[in-house]
């Protein structure tokens, strides 16, 4: 396979269009051209790694190489080797932060499962609706519905296929050199038609025009695409649900730390000993949205790091919240993506390190 094919499997899964507007994901050293045999999986780009690139033709990480522009790049330098190592080496570079962060079935989904949550859901919505409304000669509104189900529209909340169908009469005058389904070139057609409407999160959009004109009989597809003000419910910051049976704080949190590797927390903010049953999360520097855990329902909150403002008022507004610490709460990182390439290509091998 093609460096291209990768970093596109990963892009499926993880849209770079939901990167927040300062991350700076997606690719951060060379060409993405060429053969992918070998491939590097890690939170960063280290110095060890760097130093190991023999034979290795990508390196995905989940914390970008070039978060902040560089003034020069210097040999001496720790991030200057690294970038001299990987243009040497011809290795390219490819990040996958908060798109990942954010994306449903990233770090969320993995940190979630770590605890069984059920009825989950993100903790802050990320990432916008569009209203797309084709127009299909009646008979086909069908077909074209299931196609644009399967490429992603039509969710709302816990609902599936959702959609609005009303009749109407399309008109259109086929032009010399066309190949009308209905009617014939030059002369004006009249066709019972249906307004076929829907939702599309908008990084699915793509993959749902696709999917809708390779289903719709016409040559040529009418179609209009609204821009909502609606947040997708699919993909967020953070994640929230409940524990399939209430438990201590401090068993939840035990628990929490043995998936993590046998992590210990590093800070603890409010009763351990209190009756959880909904629990909210997320990793890295999370600690910011204590109030939105709160404000879903939360009992314990569940973070990478927390400042103590943030802490001791998270404790004194009733939530307990716990840090684990940045790394610990992302490394599951290496581990997902690393079993995710493995099960797409299985030719091939993936180091994690």
């Amino acid at each position: 396979m093609d460096r291209q094919d990768v970093v596109a499997f990963l892009d499926e899964l993880f849209p770079p269009a939901l990167a927040e507007d300062w991350d700076r994901s997606g690719l951060q050293v060379g060409p993405l051209a060429g053969p992918c045999r070998r491939a590097v999986v890690a939170l960063d780009l280290s110095l060890d790694v760097a130093r190991d690139l023999s034979c290795v033709d990508l390196v995905v990480t989940h914390h970008p190489l070039l978060f902040r522009p560089l003034d020069r790049l210097l040999p001496g330098t720790p991030r200057g080797e690294k970038l001299l190592l990987l243009v040497r080496s011809g290795t390219a570079c490819y990040s996958v932060h908060t798109p990942y962060d954010i994306a449903w079935g990233g770090l969320g989904e993995a940190l979630a499962g770590a605890l069984g949550l059920v009825s989950l859901r993100p903790l802050v919505s990320r990432g916008r609706l569009v209203k797309l409304a084709v127009f299909v000669p009646r008979g086909h509104e069908d077909r074209v519905a299931e196609a644009l189900f399967g490429a992603g529209a039509g969710e709302i909340g816990l609902y599936g296929h959702c959609s609005f169908r009303a009749p109407g009469i399309g008109t259109f005058l086929p032009r010399a050199g066309s190949h009308p389904y209905l009617g014939e070139a030059g002369r004006e057609e009249r066709a019972d038609e249906v307004r076929l409407e829907t939702v599309v999160p908008s990084d699915r959009l793509p993959a749902a025009l696709a999917a809708m004109k390779g289903a719709h009989p016409y040559e040529e597809v009418a179609y209009d695409v609204y821009p909502l003000e609606n947040p997708s419910p699919r993909h967020g910051l953070g994640r929230v649900g409940n524990l399939p049976q209430p438990a201590s704080g401090s068993d939840v949190v035990s628990r929490f730390g043995r998936a993590l590797g046998g992590v210990e927390p590093h800070a603890v903010y409010g009763d351990l000993e209190r009756e959880v049953r909904r629990v909210a999360l997320c990793g890295g520097s999370g600690g910011s949205l204590w109030e939105d855990a709160l404000a879903a329902g939360a009992d314990l909150f569940l973070t990478g790091e927390i400042g103590y403002h943030d802490g001791s008022d998270a404790s004194e507004s009733g939530l307990t919240a716990v840090a684990f610490g940045h790394q610990e709460t992302e490394q599951p990182f290496v581990g997902h993506v690393g079993r995710l390439l493995r099960e797409r290509f299985p030719d091939l091998v993936v180091m994690e390190r």
